[in-house]
């Protein structure tokens, strides 16, 4: 017998700032929308709702804001309930994300939040204190590499 899988790849960019939630247990909850543009079809594009867990939604709420290009890896799940207004059934699809890549940094989004722009800036700044010496034309001593 075949086993069974459900994974879903997205990519496109956040609708709106990540909303964040704490289960009874202390668990963080991540929740997003994620528009994806159809291909060939620039005008039309397919919402998708995202949640993110506990470590994975901490750096979701940290960094990503709305505009930001991401790639979302998960699986599918699908909730059903009785609404208690209409008593009629409902249901949803949504994406429970496994892995969140994020893009573009918050300058190159298009529409920079303040959560997206409030990124760490402190690895540009170790960047700038490198400093290259000269390099002489010697030949490596193979010896001195650690490895």
């Amino acid at each position: 017998m075949a086993k069974s899988i459900n994974q879903v790849i997205l990519m496109g960019r956040l609708t709106r700032d990540p909303e964040q939630r704490t289960t009874s247990t202390g668990k963080t909850i991540a929740s997003f929308s994620l528009a994806v543009d159809r291909g060939g079809d620039s005008d039309t594009a397919d919402f998708f709702e995202i949640t993110a867990w506990e470590k994975l939604g901490e750096l979701v709420i940290q960094y990503l804001g709305k505009g930001r290009r991401v790639l979302v890896q998960g699986r599918l799940r699908q909730d059903s309930w009785d609404d208690k207004e209409t008593g009629k059934k409902r249901s949803r699809v949504e994406v429970t994300a496994t892995d969140v890549t994020f893009l573009d940094g918050p300058s190159d989004s298009a529409g920079p939040s303040d959560r997206a722009s409030s990124a760490p800036k402190s690895a540009s700044k170790k960047s700038d204190d490198v400093v290259i010496e000269d390099i002489d034309d010697k030949p490596i001593d193979l010896s001195e590499i650690p490895f």
